[in-house]
């Protein structure tokens, strides 16, 4: 059985599409990784500042996997577009 993964983003003021930019450029990676299925970023109309990405995994352990192949250099630089930490969980 497969897991969604949805992860929720908000941008400082006027870093939305600097935010949407920046993890518009990781999706590859995160496809390509064992045990992707899927994955989709989407805006909110009616907050720009507002991400999320839909993830499908065949399962947990394939997407913790595919986290520790995220650089630390990435993970600061999503930092300076956020307004507050993301949030994300396991949903089936």
């Amino acid at each position: 059985m497969s897991i969604t993964r949805i992860n929720s983003f908000r941008a400082q003021e006027h870093h939305a599409s600097d935010l949407k930019n920046f993890l518009m450029g990781i999706l590859p990676a995160v496809r390509a990784s064992a045990g992707c299925q899927s994955c989709e970023l989407l805006q909110d109309h009616g907050d720009p500042r507002r991400i999320v990405i839909v993830e499908v995994w065949d399962s947990v352990e394939a997407h913790k996997e595919s986290l520790r192949h995220v650089p630390p250099e990435s993970i600061r630089q999503a930092k300076e577009f956020l307004a507050e930490p993301p949030t994300g969980a396991y949903y089936s």
